[in-house]
């Protein structure tokens, strides 16, 4: 069934404080038209600049995920990114006139009971789902800490997730979401934000957490405190009581919304991350102790994934298996043609990384009529065009309208030729980005035959602009 994209029904406002600036905000919710996706607008800004919700606009990550343009900043935006994920909008505004949103409860519901106000709208377009059909892995070990994010290939979308801490309170929690329809609204939506006491006391004494107090989050106590201590924290927070240590190892002994609410509330929060993808996703993601920098990381991944499949989309018709790129997809991607067309498909392609094109070599080939007639060999300089060839369509594949963009390479450094190339031979041409600077690149470039290394070289080219298709362009 074909499933198509919402926005809200009307506009809708919320008010408060941020959590870590302690400004005042109003966030309005706004309708939005067919494949606008979700837009951070900063009314309070002159010329109200925009900033889109995917992670190449992530600039902070440190105690929530910030966003940023220019000069415009939003802070802490995954719980309002989760709600709008979590209830399956689409394409909606976000108008803020200050620097943070609201922080409410510290969870997502504040804003989930705004957009059941404002009510769905169903748009004629279709969703533009990504549908993960390869395993994608993030591991890190900083911090001392293992973290470890999968995307399996599912037709759906579930987050299993767990969480350890060495923490008595809290100790090692599991949770899973397995339909947003169902259960988002119910069983994640009220989870807020929880942190340990040594940690606000922390963020407290830097002046951040400033708008943070005992209602929009729960403190789990991990030192044991002195009354002098707790009064210095009243005094940083401006708390009307003193808080008490109390006896469930929670600050207050504030009662838990779920016996599970902090590994519920990090769900929320990597649904609110992942939001940054820009795309809905079918997949099942396996998270084992993530945080707003991990989940940011394997995000941009997944993007990057999506734009990729996005262009091979753009220039490959029909859909084959082993291959990313045919012989026709490339005509549309390089202006080689015959007899100088040198790459027969690509095979595999990491955007902005990695590329492996395929040259079979046959008796056909006409530069074999004069090298040699007698002992026929490639010529080494073809099997380098043939590899500068394949890194052309691995940069030009980093813009979009590639159109109007030529590869011209500038120098060849460190060329060797291994082993002769003859007829029958099938070429195996792999070119990776080294380095990039604006508008120049440094590629490295390998062949293979059967796995034998048969020459090799690097590459120095600039992306320019194809002046006659732009003219062209300019005379439509």
């Amino acid at each position: 069934m074909l499933e198509l994209q919402r926005t809200i029904g009307k506009a809708v406002s919320i008010s408060g404080i941020g959590l870590h600036t302690g400004t005042q905000c109003t966030l309005t919710f706004k309708p939005a038209p067919e494949n606008y996706g979700i837009r951070f607008v900063r009314v309070d800004l002159g010329g109200r600049p925009e900033i889109p919700a995917n992670v190449d606009y992530v600039i902070d990550i440190s105690r929530g995920t910030t966003l940023g343009l220019g000069d415009a900043k939003v802070h802490t935006v995954e719980h309002v990114l989760a709600a709008i994920v979590g209830l399956q909008i689409d394409n909606i505004i976000i108008e803020l006139d200050g620097i943070e949103p609201p922080v409410g409860d510290g969870s997502a519901m504040p804003f989930v009971e705004k957009l059941l106000e404002a009510g769905f709208v169903t748009q004629d377009a279709p969703k533009d789902y990504l549908y993960i059909d390869q395993t994608v892995i993030y591991h890190s070990e900083e911090d001392h800490t293992i973290i470890d994010i999968a995307a399996l290939p599912l037709d759906g979308y579930r987050i299993t997730l767990m969480v350890d801490y060495q923490n008595p309170a809290l100790g090692s929690q599991h949770t899973g979401l397995f339909d947003l329809e169902k259960e988002f609204v119910k069983d994640f939506a009220p989870a807020r934000t929880f942190c340990f006491l040594s940690e606000v006391e922390m963020l407290a004494e830097k002046g951040l957490i400033k708008g943070g107090t005992l209602d929009n989050a729960v403190v789990i106590v991990d030192h044991s405190y002195e009354e002098e201590r707790l009064k210095k924290l009243q005094k940083k927070l401006n708390l009307k009581e003193l808080p008490k240590v109390g006896s469930t190892g929670i600050l207050n002994d504030t009662p838990l919304r779920f016996k599970n609410e902090p590994a519920r509330h990090k769900l929320l929060d990597m649904l609110g991350d992942l939001a940054l993808i820009g795309v809905p996703i079918k997949a099942q993601v396996l998270a084992a102790r993530p945080g707003h920098k991990a989940n940011v990381e394997f995000a941009k991944k997944i993007r990057a994934l999506y734009q990729q499949k996005k262009l091979v989309r753009k220039y490959q018709f029909v859909k084959k298996e082993g291959v990313v790129f045919d012989a026709n997809a490339i005509q549309r991607i390089l202006p080689h043609r015959y007899p100088f067309l040198m790459v027969d498909k690509i095979v595999e392609l990491e955007l902005e990384k990695k590329v492996v094109g395929i040259k079979s070599v046959t008796i056909n080939e006409p530069f074999f009529q004069g090298h040699f007639p007698t002992q026929p060999v490639m010529p080494g300089v073809l099997i380098l065009e043939a590899m500068a060839q394949v890194g052309g369509i691995l940069l030009l594949n980093t813009y979009f309208n590639l159109e109007n963009k030529l590869v011209y390479f500038m120098s060849i450094n460190n060329a060797k030729f291994r082993k002769p190339v003859t007829p029958g031979d099938q070429l195996i041409l792999e070119a990776e980005i080294i380095s990039k600077k604006s508008k120049y690149y440094s590629i490295k470039g390998s062949a293979f035959v059967e796995n034998n290394l048969v020459a090799e070289a690097e590459f120095m080219a600039a992306v320019v602009d194809n002046e006659n298709k732009s003219q062209n362009n300019n005379n439509k």
